[in-house]
């Protein structure tokens, strides 16, 4: 169902000047989908969705590209794989130690992992915390961090 509906936003999108999540969900109620506002700002950023300037002055929601976010997103976790020393879990916490002043770069590559459990990062200059939802959360991510920085 999410990949019909993220196909038919950039359907929608690509035909008619939308230009709020209100009218998108209107637009697509009117193919017969029906949508919450969370969900369609889910699918916006998912799908990388920016608004631009209209000849007529206003603004549309159009496709960025893509290439250019994906390869942003491939640099990031690389920063991110070179710059961890290590890691650990306290409670529902995960504290990241980075080279010196890379802990910035390593929170913006975890905030654009699209990570389940994750609440918010915040980023001295070489340590990153990780606020996740409870414990569980917060063990399973650094599981994850442990596979990412095998690879």
């Amino acid at each position: 169902m999410k990949k019909e509906r993220q196909g038919l936003i950039l359907k929608i999108i690509s035909e008619k000047d939308v230009d709020t999540q209100n009218q998108l969900i209107v637009e697509l109620a009117n193919e017969g989908v029906e949508s919450t506002q969370a969900t369609v700002s889910r699918d916006i950023k998912e799908l990388h969705l920016v608004k631009e300037l209209t000849v007529s002055g206003g603004y549309r929601y159009v496709a960025s590209s893509r290439a250019d976010s994906q390869n942003h997103t491939a640099r990031l976790k690389a920063i991110f794989k070179e710059s961890v020393t290590s890691y650990a879990s306290a409670q529902n916490m995960v504290i990241i130690k980075t080279l010196p002043g890379l802990a910035p770069a390593a929170c913006e590559a975890i905030d654009g992992m699209s990570i389940k459990g994750l609440v918010g990062t915040i980023a001295g200059d070489n340590t990153c915390f990780l606020a996740m939802t409870d414990v569980i959360n917060a063990e399973r991510f650094c599981r994850e961090i442990e596979d990412m920085l095998k690879r």
